[in-house]
């Protein structure tokens, strides 16, 4: 099984999404900034965007994937397709309900979103608003991330990764041709949720029909598969989407902060998304099916060496991705943020936010890889158990800090709680033996961490460089990233690390 042409082809359309992303967020800084109607759509934002990440990047394709590639390769592709069928039906029925409980009893969801909004209701009345056009979004989302899982389960990984790129274009398009149009600039962003989610959904029907893997409404039936996959979506929600539910609890917690409060985080957020998606949700989702394959199999070795190569693989990104956000965080929000209604000030309290979540950027790529491994093995109980804990721990956390670093304090409890779910899974994963370190494993470990640590002088001590052309920020950004990249790549090299071969195919030894 090949893991790197996959992994590529996730990893570099989900990089052309998030640098139309970040198009999208600049705009967004510029044209909205970080106050009052920024606070509020970012949080109509999060509702929907929270399911999202769920289940795009969660508990539905956890659950889904491996119960349709084992009735694929036991039972064949007609087989597979029907049990995709009536997932469907299923799904585009409870949704639909989800869709219209959820809009009647939106002014209590909000306010349980955003509790301290309810002190101004000038500001609650507007979420309430927002909150109702955007929250669709989560029906066409949902269905996407179905077509998605069945077709990662051939092996057709480009269409479902590039249809982030939608979203961010329909924002663009929106921003630019419609500002005028709408009664404010939050009901303008709204609605540009709402048509990219319809917009996304459109494209994975033709590509599912493209691939001649018809889905068709028909009447589901409570097989065995369609209650193993309902066992199996519950705890995984919680599971799989753990740094989401810290992430929802900084929200309701930041509602109580200073306005902007929620708008430094989101920004923050963004910017260290981008190795997350780049490296773990990527890995994880090539990750996912081909580690089902090989259980179902009963390839244990093969699967052993798959994990330790993604582990390793990882890392080498992982690292010296949270040493370069955290050392140039001011200049990166700077360079991406830092223009009309957004201020100095801003970017200074964004890029303390972004510091600290950099830190915990391997325990929330880590996290995307060893998630799989237990949902690969049908296994959700072990992960939402560690899940519930770090809620808990975040929450915690999140009381206290939030007394004396505000909005920052917040940022520090996601990480402190993200590191803590990674320790708490490879614990669990190396005591039952469905982890065993191999002795390349540990023999790169020892070498990645002395290059990042020479890596990290090089950029702490190179840093200032940043600025050498006053006037053109991102530029100046852009040269030091792929200056710094090629630094790294030397160190590499030099050290002998990175075999391309060795993550070409899961060969045994």
């Amino acid at each position: 099984m090949k893991l790197i042409k996959p992994f590529l082809t996730m990893s570099g359309l989900t990089f052309v999404s998030k640098i139309l992303g970040f198009f999208r967020d600049i705009l967004i800084a510029t044209f909205v900034g970080a106050g009052f109607i920024a606070d509020v759509f970012f949080v109509a934002f999060k509702l929907p965007n929270f399911f999202r990440r769920l289940f795009a990047e969660g508990a539905f394709s956890a659950a889904f994937v491996p119960i349709f590639s084992s009735i694929l390769k036991k039972n064949g592709k007609s087989k597979a397709l029907q049990f995709g069928s009536e997932v469907l039906s299923l799904l585009f029925f409870i949704l639909f309900l989800v869709i219209i409980i959820f809009e009647f009893l939106m002014p209590v969801v909000v306010y349980f979103l955003a509790p301290g909004f309810a002190q101004d209701p000038a500001k609650l009345n507007l979420l309430i608003e927002l909150s109702r056009i955007t929250f669709p979004y989560l029906f066409f989302i949902s269905l996407v991330s179905l077509y998605t899982g069945v077709l990662n389960s051939f092996n057709k990984f480009a269409i479902g990764a590039a249809s982030p790129i939608l979203l961010n274009l329909t924002f663009i398009i929106f921003i630019f041709c419609f500002g005028e149009i709408f009664e404010t600039k939050g009901h303008m962003l709204s609605w540009a949720v709402f048509f990219a989610g319809l917009f996304q959904l459109a494209f994975l029907i033709f590509g599912i029909f493209k691939n001649n893997l018809e889905i068709f409404f028909v009447k589901p039936k409570f097989s065995k598969y369609i209650k193993k996959l309902f066992k199996l979506i519950i705890p995984g929600a919680i599971g799989a989407g753990v740094i989401q539910i810290n992430l929802l609890i900084d929200i309701i917690l930041a509602s109580f902060l200073k306005t902007g409060s929620i708008s430094y985080l989101y920004y923050a957020e963004r910017i260290n998304q981008l190795p997350i998606a780049l490296i773990g949700v990527a890995l994880g989702t090539v990750l996912l099916p081909t580690l089902s394959k090989q259980i179902s199999q009963n390839e244990k070795n093969k699967a052993l060496y798959t994990q330790n190569r993604a582990i390793e693989f990882c890392l080498l990104l992982a690292i010296p991705a949270s040493v370069a956000i955290f050392i140039i965080a001011e200049p990166i929000i700077g360079s991406f943020f830092e223009r009309g209604e957004f201020s100095a000030t801003d970017k200074v309290l964004s890029a303390k936010a972004l510091q600290a979540f950099a830190i915990g950027v391997p325990a929330y790529v880590l996290v995307k890889i060893l998630t799989p491994i237990f949902f690969a093995r049908q296994n959700t109980v072990t992960p939402v158990k560690i899940a519930i804990f770090c809620v808990f721990i975040n929450f915690l956390f999140n009381i206290i800090l939030m007394q004396f670093y505000q909005h920052v304090g917040i940022a520090i409890a996601t990480a402190i709680s993200s590191w803590v779910n990674c320790i708490l899974l490879f614990y669990i994963l190396l005591e039952s033996n469905e982890i065993v370190f191999d002795k390349m494993l540990k023999e790169k470990f020892k070498k990645t961490i002395i290059v990042n640590i020479i890596f990290a002088i090089l950029v702490f001590y190179f840093k200032d460089f940043i600025n050498i052309f006053s006037n053109y920020k991102f530029l100046n950004l852009s040269i030091f990233v792929l200056i710094s990249i090629s630094f790294y790549v030397l160190l590499l090299s030099f050290f002998k690390i990175f075999i391309f071969s060795n993550f070409q195919l899961f060969k045994l030894r």
